[in-house]
C-alpha cells in the first residue's frame, strides 16, 4: 500500500538542494508543492523517508516527514519544545 508523504526541510548551513531533490524523489513518485515541500506517494513510512533524506543533509538540518495515509510523522533538529507539544497535540 502506498502512503501520502509530506517531506518539509530547512537547510541551514550548506546548500545541497539537489541531493536532497534526488533522496526524495528516490522514495517514490514525487513533486515539490512550495519552496522546501515536496508530496510523495511512497511505499516508505515517515521514520524510513525521514531517515534516507536526512543521510544526504547535513547534521544541522532540520526535516519533517509526515505520513498522511498512516497518521504519523518523523523528524530531525526540530526543537525540543516543539517536538513536545507536537507530540502532545497530535492524537487529540
Amino acid at each position: 500500500m502506498a502512503n501520502n508523504l509530506f517531506v518539509t526541510y530547512d537547510l541551514i548551513k550548506t546548500k545541497n538542494y539537489p541531493a536532497v531533490y534526488e533522496a526524495i524523489k528516490s522514495l517514490g513518485v514525487a513533486v515539490k508543492v512550495t519552496e522546501s515541500n515536496w508530496y510523495v506517494n511512497s511505499h516508505y513510512n515517515s521514520e524510513q523517508a525521514a531517515q534516507i533524506v536526512h543521510k544526504v543533509m547535513d547534521s544541522d538540518d532540520k526535516l519533517i516527514v509526515v505520513d498522511a495515509t498512516n497518521n504519523y510523522a518523523y523528524w530531525y533538529n526540530i526543537s525540543p519544545e516543539t517536538s513536545k507539544y507536537m507530540q502532545s497535540v497530535w492524537y487529540k
